[in-house]
C-alpha cells in the first residue's frame, strides 16, 4: 500500500471565535492511500487546541507508512490501527486521517459504503446544527440570515458577552439551540446559574461547561442541571469512557479525538450501554472527514458535522445539505471525492 500526504490550509467564511480565541483557518493534512485501483483519502483537521501541527501529523504519517508497505488488499483494518496505535501515543487526528483513508479504500474496493463495513444502519438525512462562534454581536442577525434552513443552532459561550449573545439571537428565532462553552465557565456554581438561565431557552444540551479534568465538580453539575450535559475535551478516546460516564449525560464524539472509525464504533457501543446520549460532532473538517463521521450518524441523537458549511475553500465533495439535514451520497467507501486541483500529494516515505 502507498501512501501519500499533502498540507491545506481550510479558510473560514467569517472568524471563528471560541473561548481560547479567534481564528480565520484551520491547518489540516490529507492522506491519500493507494492499493492496486483503488485510493482512498482521509483528513486530519488540527485546530490549535488539540496540540498537533502539520510538521507531527506528516512525521507520524511517514512511521506509518513503513507499516503499511506490508499490506495490500485485502486487508485487515483491526491489524494496522492496532499496529498503528503501537508506534507512538498521542498523535490522535494522525491516526484518524489513516484510519478514514483504510476504511474508504477498504469500501471502494469490495464496492461498499463505510457504514456497511463497521456493521451500521445506513444512515437517513439528518439535522445538523450550525455553529454561530464568538464575535461582535451586530454581526448575529446576518450569520442567522446565512443559515436559516438549518433547525437547530450551535451557539459558542464562555465570555462576558454569553446572555447577551443569547438574548440576541432570541429576538431573531426560537431555533433550537445546542451551547457550547469549550470549558469556559470556571466555577460550577456560576455554571449552574447559567444552565438553569437557559433552561427555558429551547437547549438541547450543554456541551463541556466547565474545565475538562473537573469531573467531580461536573458530576454535581449533570446532577442538578435541567439540560443535558455533554462531555467534550473531557473525554478523547475510548479508555475515557469509564472516567466520564458518571460525570455526564452524553458524549460528544469526533473522528479526530478517538482516532478515527474502528474506536468510534467502541464508544458508541459503550455510551449506549451506560445510557448516555451520543453527539456525532467534527472539528473545522472539510467534507473529507465529514463524509466519514456522517457514516456514524443513525447511531446518534444529534449531530453536529457542519464543517464544510463554515469554510470557503473545501476540497472535496461527497456530502449534501437540504432543507437543513445533512445526507450521504449514495456510493461506496466514504463518498468523499477529491475536487480541488490544488492539493498536491507528496509520498510519505520515511
Amino acid at each position: 500500500m502507498k501512501l501519500s500526504y499533502a498540507s491545506y490550509s481550510l479558510q473560514f467564511k467569517h472568524p471563528f471565535g471560541l473561548a481560547y480565541g479567534t481564528r480565520t483557518t484551520t491547518e489540516v493534512v490529507y492522506v491519500k492511500l493507494e492499493s492496486g485501483d483503488f485510493t482512498g483519502y482521509g483528513e486530519a483537521a488540527l485546530p490549535p487546541y488539540l496540540n498537533e501541527t502539520q510538521t507531527s501529523v506528516i512525521a507520524f504519517l511517514k512511521k506509518v507508512s513503513v507499516l503499511l508497505k506490508n499490506y495490500k488488499l485485502p486487508f485487515s483494518i483491526e491489524e494496522i490501527i492496532t499496529a498503528m496505535d503501537a508506534i507512538a501515543p498521542n498523535n490522535n487526528a494522525a491516526k484518524a486521517c489513516i484510519d478514514i483513508a483504510l476504511h474508504d479504500l477498504l469500501g471502494k474496493a469490495l464496492n461498499k459504503p463505510v457504514y456497511t463495513l463497521l456493521g451500521l444502519t445506513k444512515p437517513q438525512p439528518k439535522n445538523t446544527s450550525v455553529t454561530i462562534s464568538i464575535g461582535q454581536l451586530n454581526l448575529i442577525p446576518d450569520k442567522l440570515k446565512e443559515i436559516e434552513e438549518y433547525k437547530i443552532l450551535k451557539v459558542k459561550l464562555g465570555n462576558k458577552e454569553d446572555k447577551k449573545i443569547i438574548e440576541c439571537i432570541r429576538e431573531h428565532t426560537n431555533k433550537a439551540l445546542v451551547i457550547d462553552v469549550n470549558q469556559g465557565w470556571v466555577d460550577k456554581y456560576f455554571a449552574l446559574d447559567m444552565i438553569e438561565w437557559l433552561s427555558d431557552k429551547n437547549v438541547l444540551f450543554i456541551e463541556q461547561p466547565l474545565a475538562k479534568d473537573k469531573y467531580d465538580d461536573m458530576a454535581w453539575l449533570s446532577e442538578r442541571s435541567p439540560i443535558t450535559t455533554v462531555a467534550d475535551e473531557s473525554m478523547l478516546r475510548f479508555s475515557d469512557m469509564d472516567k466520564i460516564s458518571g460525570c455526564f449525560k452524553g458524549i460528544n464524539l469526533k473522528l479526530m479525538k478517538c482516532t478515527g472509525l474502528f474506536e468510534a464504533v467502541k464508544i458508541i457501543n459503550y455510551a449506549k450501554q451506560k445510557g448516555l446520549n451520543i453527539n456525532i460532532g467534527c472539528m473545522s473538517e472539510s467534507s473529507c472527514g465529514i463524509a466519514a463521521a456522517a457514516q456514524l450518524m443513525e447511531s446518534a441523537d444529534w449531530i453536529d458535522l457542519d464543517g464544510p458549511l463554515l469554510i470557503k475553500n473545501n476540497p472535496f465533495t461527497g456530502i449534501d445539505f437540504s432543507e437543513g439535514k445533512l445526507q450521504l451520497n449514495n456510493i461506496v467507501g466514504t463518498g468523499a471525492t477529491l475536487s480541488s486541483k490544488e492539493l498536491a500529494f507528496y509520498e510519505g516515505k520515511a
